[in-house]
């Protein structure tokens, strides 16, 4: 029995040093700037280290080889009252309960911690004499053990009141039954280093049997604590939702540490089975890890409407809705997919050698798919060209081209043109093109049938596209304020925080934003436009100071400078290329200053025109600054109250449900 018991101590074990790290791996990557989870981070690697050292002593049966690993082990042990302590103390701060002398008692914790790892390391007052005793190697106690294990649990003790503290302090239920979390499973790591203390300290009367119940007993303890207690940790320091954070943190629990550990535990199985069932060991541990890795897979595939159920509750349709925009969302990639298949279609139907499909955009008509030899080059309109085929006015002669009707299609330049409408017809979505393979449209009946059906497919997926668009550009304006709301959710959980704080104005979603933009970049040299603009309130503007002198009219400059630089595409410039106009309007006309007339002569286009296409660019800079803005107010939010462990943490954040 007591061999049974070792084993199933030192899978748990294991298990233990696999969820553990998987606990910090988890935190560094979504909570590293928060203060509390960096002390339990520092807490977390000091329960690792001593699992972990304790799994490699576990198979030495010589004492002189045990021994040095078992001294080594008390780095995770003399620095865990400390870390204990720092822990409590990041709890209590983020309440608004800041204490100079507790941190003073922090940092003398762990100086103590490393006073005692020294007397371990070159006395034997604290410990001595190690036994090998099989499956529980152990140093014995020293004189001065039971002033060390006073001083464990009187930290402890002291870590557990702070943690009271912190939730008498909670406003909210939400906060305090995070809390309360943390307060049952506080105890976790301590539990998880006093079995060690407990084997040096064990007394001799007491049956063994009942020393390695209570040690597997306390692991699995220990275990689920430390989840809990991660569980907990999770929600401080991060801004998106309660729902993502619990499902993001499930999903990751069962991903990693749980298949990691049933992989582990068939490994140790396998090793058995040979002498079961005949079978080599290392064969059935193949088959069997490669069984359970899948198996566990699929499972968790099959279990993620239940978990979702358990994660949204009361937010399920909303969530089913999100879920069902993911999937079903038309990207420009799928959007031209598509549409190359309704083309080939077309094309193979009317045995036409050449076709094109151009969607209407913001900037006018864009090629988006060809089919045969036909550069992008060869199909322009002139804007004339193009009001024609949007308003159906026909007969219009540019001196080059000719739009001749032919009934729901026209001619133009070799092509039949068909205008791509809306479910209403009254909006032109796009064009398609075809090789005319006649002076007019020949469809036979049947072709007529099936051509009809290919465009109604193409319109009605670039309708979707352009709804898509507008949803888009509408969470464009969402986000900030989303984002501001998610700022503001924690700032009222605890007592000594102000109950109500001013939202932050956003001016990007002002409907003055474009025009300061443009007044800026008519002033771009200098000029009351940019010195008194609006945009120098800007966060990004106020962030680029420290490298512009603190000049914020040299900081608004290098931010619309930046702006622009984002439209200007890859490769080697060039004046004529649609890809390169708008860019080449900005540079042009902003940052050399160059007149109207000479920028539209260097653009081959008329003046009029020129205004259009510089309206547009100059949205396109307002929309790159507003994208700038909120990588910016996402970078300070991340950072804001946690770096300073001087202060108190600006707004006191404990996200969570």
């Amino acid at each position: 029995m007591e061999l049974l018991f070792a084993q199933a101590n030192r899978l748990l074990t294991s298990v233990i040093v696999i969820v553990t790290v998987a606990l910090i791996l988890y935190i560094l990557t979504y909570n590293r700037r928060n203060m509390v989870a960096r002390s339990f981070i520092t807490l977390l690697l000091c329960v690792t280290f001593v699992y972990l050292v304790d799994l490699i002593v576990f198979p030495l049966t010589s004492l002189e080889a045990i021994l040095p690993w078992l001294r080594l082990q008390w780095v995770g042990i003399a620095f865990a009252p400390a870390a204990y302590l720092h822990f409590s103390d990041a709890l209590l701060q983020t309440t608004n309960a800041a204490s100079r002398w507790r941190r003073w008692a922090v940092a003398g914790g762990y100086l103590l911690g490393l006073l005692w790892l020294i007397g371990v390391a070159t006395t034997d007052l604290i410990v001595r004499d190690g036994v090998a005793t099989p499956g529980a190697p152990h140093l014995k106690a020293g004189p001065l053990f039971g002033v060390f294990a006073l001083y464990y649990f009187f930290t402890v003790v002291w870590g557990a009141v702070n943690i009271n503290r912190a939730r008498q302090r909670c406003l909210t239920s939400t906060s305090r039954r995070r809390m309360t979390y943390m307060a049952l499973s506080f105890v976790a790591p301590g539990v998880g280093i006093f079995p060690y203390l407990l084997i040096a300290s064990w007394p001799g009367f007491l049956p063994q049997i009942t020393f390695w119940f209570l040690l597997v007993t306390g692991n699995v303890a220990v275990l689920l604590m430390l989840i809990l207690l991660a569980y907990s940790v999770a929600y401080f320091g991060v801004l998106t939702p309660d729902r993502v954070v619990k499902r993001r943190m499930i999903l990751y629990l069962l991903r990693g540490p749980m298949v990691a550990s049933a992989v582990l535990t068939v490994i140790v199985i396998g090793r058995q089975m040979e002498e079961v069932i005949g079978i080599p060991g290392d064969l059935f541990t193949l088959f069997a890890v490669a069984t359970v890795i899948l198996t566990l897979q699929v499972l968790i595939s099959r279990l993620m409407p239940l978990i979702d159920r358990l994660v949204y509750r009361e937010d399920r349709e909303e969530v089913a809705r999100l879920q069902a925009l993911d999937e079903r969302l038309l990207t420009s990639t799928d959007l031209r997919q598509f549409l190359e298949n309704v083309l080939t279609g077309l094309c193979d139907l009317l045995r036409t050698p050449t076709g094109f499909i151009a969607v209407l955009t913001r900037d006018g008509p864009r090629l988006e798919v060809v089919c045969g030899p036909l550069e992008p080059e060869h199909v322009r309109w002139t804007d004339e060209e193009w009001d024609a085929l949007v308003t159906l006015e026909t007969g219009r002669d540019n001196g080059t081209h000719h739009l001749i009707p032919m009934g729901d299609f026209f001619l133009w330049d070799g092509f039949w043109l068909r205008p791509l409408r809306s479910k209403a017809g009254d909006v032109v979505t796009g064009v398609l093109g075809l090789s005319a393979r006649a002076p007019r449209p020949d469809f036979t009946p049947e072709e007529q049938a099936d051509l009809e059906t290919l465009i109604a497919q193409a319109e009605v997926a670039l309708e979707d596209w352009h709804l898509q668009h507008a949803v888009f550009a509408a969470l464009d304006q969402l986000v900030p304020e989303i984002e501001a709301i998610q700022r503001q959710r924690g700032r009222v959980r605890y007592a000594g925080v102000p109950a109500v704080a001013e939202p932050e104005e956003d001016l990007t979603t002002s409907p003055d934003f474009p025009r300061w933009v443009k007044d800026a970049l008519s002033h771009y040299w200098g000029g009351p436009k940019l010195s008194r603009s609006p945009l120098l309130q800007l966060r990004v503007v106020q962030g680029a100071l420290p490298d512009h002198d603190g000049d914020p009219v040299k900081a608004l400059r290098a931010v619309l400078l930046q702006a622009i630089e984002r439209l200007r595409p890859e490769g080697e410039r060039e004046m004529t290329r649609a890809e390169w106009l708008l860019y080449n309007i900005l540079e042009m006309k902003f940052l050399q200053g160059r007149r109207v007339r000479d920028v539209a002569h260097r653009l081959a286009m008329s003046e009029s025109d020129l205004y259009r296409k510089q309206r547009v660019a100059i949205e396109e800079v307002a929309r790159n600054i507003a994208a700038m803005e909120r990588e910016a107010l996402t970078s300070e939010a991340h950072n804001e109250g946690y770096e300073d462990l001087q202060g108190l943490p600006t707004g006191a954040r404990q996200d969570g449900g």
